[in-house]
């Protein structure tokens, strides 16, 4: 009974440690032209638990023109949900303005047992957030 305990538990720490290793890495979205509005958001999403966010907006007829905001904090994987976390003592400051806190966002990629033609891009797309304009955000895995 130990051992097919101890078998079940090896097993279920492997596929945890594998979504989280599909999970790391950077997601881009850019939106707009450089002639008239551009918006691209860039999440690093680290191996450590550590993720660091960047939005940069060039809208031509906009006062200020160009404006950069920036975000960082830690994440938690819940199977396919993922928890950002922003410390105000610690990860705020002059530069980093945004709070992710209760911020979810859903990680999506094709299923390892759908054997169909159909492309599924890997993302994050955002549900809850309390700033306004992350959610609904659709923000896609880089190659």
């Amino acid at each position: 009974m130990k051992k097919h305990l101890s078998l079940l538990l090896f097993l279920s720490c492997i596929s945890v440690f594998s979504q989280t290793d599909e999970l790391v890495g950077d997601y881009f979205r850019r939106s707009g032209s450089e002639e008239d509005h551009l918006i691209e958001y860039k999440l690093t999403v680290s191996p450590d638990g550590t993720f660091s966010f960047h939005s940069y907006t060039n809208h031509k007829k906009g006062i200020p023109w160009i404006k950069n905001l920036f975000g960082k904090g830690t994440w938690k994987a819940d199977g396919k949900i993922i928890s950002f976390f922003t410390d105000t003592a610690k990860d705020l400051d002059e530069k980093h303005t945004l709070n992710f806190s209760h911020s979810k966002a859903r990680f999506i990629t094709k299923p390892p047992r759908d054997k169909t033609e159909r492309v599924i891009k890997t993302r994050l797309q955002f549900f809850e957030s309390e700033i306004f304009w992350i959610e609904r955000l659709e923000i896609f895995k880089s190659p």
